[in-house]
């Protein structure tokens, strides 16, 4: 059983949104004000936070960084107004694992906790497995302990980032279209998403690559989406 804590103040989102994730099976609880979802979040007794941006007492963002700051991890699904894009861009780069624009579909939201917890649940099992760690010219990309170096300093990426680093650099030289890391990273594939690949591809090429605007690592094939590069392109 997941249990999941939704910090919403809108009331009617808040109880359909527990409705629908307690048919599934999860376990669930509400707060509608921003310091008492802080105060909850932060005893770290869920495995995953449903939360809103704009919260009387204290907002969304601060309570994403707070809970970024402790030691155990809590996957966030991030509630936006649409028209915040600069929200969602920050919500992300804080931590955010992923993020839907009001007004959303309960049966999306439902598909993006299923997608999370699949993905919680995948990590909890490769960390119990031997160790793997990939070295690409200057690149180290642990998987188990989910750290990356670069020329032997260590780079702060957050969780998606990791992920679509990882999902990357496991298949070099393979072209995946936006719709296909969006369901092989994210769990989903959306129309009208695409552009979260690309925000994240940017910020991820921001952190990893020596110049961002020549690329060796990740690359794009223009018309089709991106490929890590192969040993052979690393090295011409």
């Amino acid at each position: 059983m997941t249990k999941i804590l939704v910090i919403e103040d809108d009331r009617d989102i808040a109880f359909l949104v527990a409705m629908h994730l307690r048919d599934q099976g999860s376990e669930v609880d509400i707060c509608h004000d921003g310091q008492e979802g802080l105060d909850k979040a932060l005893q770290g007794n869920y495995q995953l936070l449903i939360l809103d941006l704009m919260l009387p007492g204290v907002d969304g963002l601060e309570i994403c960084r707070q809970v970024r700051a402790m030691d155990h991890y809590t996957p966030i699904l991030m509630l936006t107004a649409r028209s915040s894009e600069m929200d969602r861009v920050l919500g992300l780069e804080i931590g955010a694992d992923d993020y839907l624009g009001k007004p959303f579909s309960v049966r999306e939201l439902v598909a993006r906790v299923r997608a999370i917890c699949r993905r919680m649940s995948a990590l909890k099992q490769s960390s119990q497995s031997p160790p793997e760690i990939l070295k690409l010219n200057g690149l180290e990309i642990d998987r188990n302990g989910r750290t990356v170096r670069l020329d032997e300093s260590p780079l702060d990426l957050t969780a998606r980032e990791f992920d679509l680093l990882w999902h990357f650099a496991e298949h070099p030289g393979q072209v995946f279209s936006r719709c296909q890391l969006l369901d092989a990273v994210w769990g989903y594939s959306h129309e009208g998403y695409e552009h979260t690949v690309n925000s994240h591809i940017n910020r991820l090429r921001a952190k990893i690559e020596k110049d961002p605007s020549h690329p060796e690592f990740i690359l794009t094939v223009w018309g089709v989406g991106y490929k890590f590069a192969t040993n052979e392109e690393l090295h011409q």
